[in-house]
């Protein structure tokens, strides 16, 4: 996958589109391609939030340890950001994201994700969107099971 390849799949992420393509080129430079094998952990639960992560290509399943063993609560696909929630709350990671099959993926570190939250701040509204949206699926996926 070359340079503007990564470029042009950071532009499909609904929160990078409005940024300037100079500077999501510099993103993808500064950005470490990354891959997964079927059931590799990105990063455990409990785990220091260091980065975030572009799926590239690939599927990749939440899951958090519950009493009751492990819970998948939700499933990323191609163009979706993930591990940002660590990032932002300064905390360690809240679940597991685990490979659903291969995955190729640009591993966004802690730093350069909370400098372009500073520089634009139409991203930064375009996450918690995001997050509200996950926050309401997982209510409804909780609700669900324990009905």
């Amino acid at each position: 996958m070359t340079l503007e390849t990564e470029v042009q799949a950071l532009r499909q992420v609904p929160m990078f589109r409005e940024i300037d393509p100079a500077r999501l080129k510099l993103l993808a430079f500064t950005s470490e391609r990354v891959m997964f094998s079927s059931g590799q952990h990105f990063f455990a639960q409990g785990d220091p939030s260091d980065a975030a992560y572009v799926l590239l290509q690939g599927k990749a399943n939440v899951v958090i340890q519950t009493p009751n063993g492990p819970l998948q609560v939700a499933q990323f696909s191609s163009n979706d950001l993930l591990g940002e929630m660590g990032i932002l709350s300064d905390s360690p990671r809240s679940a597991s994201i685990v490979a659903d099959g291969d995955v190729t993926a640009l591993r966004i570190d802690k730093r350069v994700f909370l400098e372009l939250l500073g520089q634009f701040p139409q991203m930064s509204v375009a996450v918690m969107r995001e997050l509200a949206k996950r926050l309401e699926r997982t209510n409804a996926k909780l609700a669900e099971l324990s009905a």
